[in-house]
């Protein structure tokens, strides 16, 4: 694949990604749901563990928007919510992948 400049009017393809997964808990949100399928918010927030509700839900709602992960809300009581990825965001599970592996090599320097 060529790199090739932008024109003024182009959008830059790096920054629309990083817009979409940009923020402290977004790609360990992926990351979490990557490796587990579907996963229940309360299980979520016990994995990451330093993350408030309040940063979570709108960490959540943001990947929702952009259609990297499915909200399902089950009528039950009490309620239950799970969340996993869609496939735009399974489509990210190669970049997550090299991530792990660029961290295992260099976690130990």
């Amino acid at each position: 694949m060529e790199l090739r400049p932008l024109d003024s009017c182009s959008t830059c393809p790096v920054e629309f990604a990083m817009n979409m997964i940009s923020g402290k808990w977004k790609l360990l949100i992926l990351y979490n749901l990557m490796t587990d399928g579907t996963v229940r918010f309360n299980e979520l927030q016990r994995r990451l563990d330093t993350v408030t509700h309040r940063t979570l839900t709108r960490q959540l709602r943001e990947l929702e928007s952009d259609e990297l992960i499915n909200r399902t809300i089950y009528a039950e009581v009490p309620p239950r919510v799970e969340y996993s990825l869609t496939d735009k965001g399974k489509s990210l599970t190669s970049i997550l992948l090299s991530l792990q592996n660029w961290g295992l090599e260099h976690m130990v320097e």
